[in-house]
């Protein structure tokens, strides 16, 4: 049964770092969430170590620069893993060939293309038209509100030529602000079923929680899994993948689920017990502690 808690500071004193996510914990997709901010600053002034660990495709470094247009102070984090960063490594290492067909934002995925410092020689990176591609960069669909369906004949092409699908996000759909939108794990999804083969970076797999805990020893820090806490409102990324690494974690029922948990859009709100219980049953998905809101 998932314990309810009050604030993060019931709870924080337990754990020496958190993996927070960012959308629908920290930021709406727009601005902050004042409370959640003051959260993590206060953990932080207590010795703790936040690790933003974000299922966006951006490089560390456009995450850094949409968090201080967003109003997420330093101070508040440690230091960022991202699928984006993630993924790259991926890219440039050769797995999914060198030219390649690239579905997204051309202006706010740009970075995406830029190699990594942590790769010694990396594979020289073409972006191609479909029928040429070897194989897919998705950073999310062309148009995030349109109807997915609008990408079918693409996939169907891709598919045909037996090209691999790299997912930069493997989230299904993010709010920003009051909007919803389409993100990469949609379309990686949508591939996926058809029959065609998508390779995944982001929560909840593997290889984004092994660039969180490079990330923690970059800045001199080696934690067991006992004393890492990690937060987030997607129970197919955030708690999904805590359970799959070992980590305790902490579900914002706020975010994605506020309809379906019965928690009212503020920020004291807090989720109706047994709608969260039912909810997570549903999902099939177990976390340890839930709060309406990160505070």
């Amino acid at each position: 049964m998932v314990q309810l808690i009050s604030s993060l500071s019931d709870i924080s004193h337990n754990y020496k770092a958190l993996f927070v996510d960012l959308w629908g914990c920290v930021h709406n997709g727009i601005t902050a969430y004042p409370a959640a901010v003051a959260a993590l600053q206060k953990y932080r002034a207590q010795g703790g170590v936040v690790v933003l660990v974000t299922n966006s495709p951006r490089p560390r470094k456009g995450v850094i620069g949409q968090l201080a247009d967003f109003g997420v102070p330093a101070d508040a984090y440690d230091t960022i893993a991202t699928s984006g960063d993630s993924a790259r490594a991926a890219l440039f290492t050769g797995a999914i060939g060198s030219k390649v067909y690239f579905m997204g934002d051309p202006q706010r995925d740009a970075g995406f293309f830029e190699p990594l410092n942590v790769i010694q020689t990396p594979l020289d990176i073409t972006r191609v038209p479909l029928a040429q591609a070897e194989g897919i960069v998705c950073c999310g669909p062309f148009d995030p509100m349109a109807d997915l369906d609008v990408n079918k004949a693409d996939l169907l092409l891709a598919k045909t030529n037996g090209l691999k699908l790299l997912c930069a996000n493997p989230d299904i759909i993010v709010d920003r602000g009051e909007e919803r939108e389409w993100c990469a794990g949609a379309i990686a999804k949508m591939y996926t079923d058809m029959g065609g083969e998508s390779l995944y970076f982001g929560k909840p797999h593997p290889p984004i929680y092994d660039l969180a805990r490079r990330r923690l020893a970059e800045i001199g820090h080696h934690f067991d899994d006992a004393d890492i806490l990690a937060i987030g409102d997607g129970p197919h990324t955030d708690i999904s993948g805590a359970m799959g690494e070992g980590l305790e974690s902490l579900f914002i029922s706020g975010g994605l689920a506020a309809t379906e948990t019965k928690t009212a859009q503020d920020p004291a709100s807090q989720p109706d017990p047994a709608a969260l219980e039912s909810y997570l049953a549903q999902e099939t998905v177990t976390a340890t502690y839930g709060i309406g809101f990160l505070r």
